[in-house]
């Protein structure tokens, strides 16, 4: 899908989230606790298998050609490591947690039947706000489609991300509420920066670097998987380095090889 100008994929993906988002809101307050906590466990499920489809990218031929049959693995391992410890150390989740408690706050202050008060309905927001986040902006389409985008290649790909996130919106904000609308914001500032930063690149990431990002986020995603089901509150925020270290650390394996 062609025409238009750049970044109408952003525009389009965000606009299907906030619609999404308030469709969920408006059906969540309907629905009893038990029915919440069922669809928060199909989300998690669906995460996790979203999850596993973007793992798989560690056995791309590309990326075993570049950098050996045997690196693949220790590169995804190594980017989370490295990615995890730097995050850790610079606070990063407890830090999103802090910008999305006072958003919180604010917000409550002038909407307070829509957002509520108290430490339960921050949690709540919280959890919504960084959950839809990383599920919506950790992952191939999010990248590969804003660079596509700012290359002036066609929308195609975020336009297939806006319908998916539609549907995931609706489903976190039966459960989470208004975090989960705050995240359309999330999605314009990251993947309006993808975008420039295609356009202003003119080239793509090479096909190996992308895999090894794409696997790497993949992982992360299992992490919010296993935070929605309750299984361990995985702080994937701590992560969000591992991004930038993977194709880094892709790139100095093929330059050593």
């Amino acid at each position: 899908m062609t025409g238009g100008f750049i970044g109408l994929g952003t525009v389009i993906n965000v606009a299907t989230v906030v619609i999404g988002a308030v469709l969920g809101m408006l059906v969540g307050h309907r629905l009893p606790e038990r029915t919440r906590s069922v669809v928060t466990d199909c989300l998690g499920l669906v995460t996790i298998l979203m999850a596993g489809l973007s793992v798989v990218a560690v056995t791309s031929d590309a990326l075993r050609t570049a950098v050996g049959p045997g690196a693949p693995v220790l590169i995804v391992l190594g980017s989370l490591l490295i990615g995890s410890i730097a995050g850790s150390l610079w606070r990063i989740e407890s830090r999103l947690e802090a910008v999305a408690g006072q958003m919180q706050r604010w917000l409550a202050r002038r909407i307070p039947s829509e957002v509520g008060s108290g430490h339960a309905a921050r949690e709540r927001f919280i959890e919504g706000w960084l959950s839809a986040t990383l599920l919506f902006c950790v992952g191939p389409l999010t990248i590969l489609g804003s660079l596509s985008d700012g290359l002036g290649r066609g929308i195609d790909q975020l336009v297939l991300k806006a319908v998916l996130d539609g549907f995931a919106a609706m489903a976190f904000a039966s459960t989470f509420g208004i975090g989960v609308l705050l995240s359309a914001v999330s999605i314009a500032v990251i993947q309006g920066s993808l975008t420039v930063v295609g356009y202003a690149l003119g080239s793509v990431m090479p096909e190996a670097h992308i895999a090894a990002l794409t696997a790497t986020g993949g992982l992360m995603l299992a992490g919010i998987g296993l935070r929605l089901l309750r299984v361990k509150d995985v702080p994937v925020g701590d992560m969000l380095p591992a991004l930038v270290i993977a194709p880094l650390l892709t790139q100095l394996v093929v330059a050593l090889s």
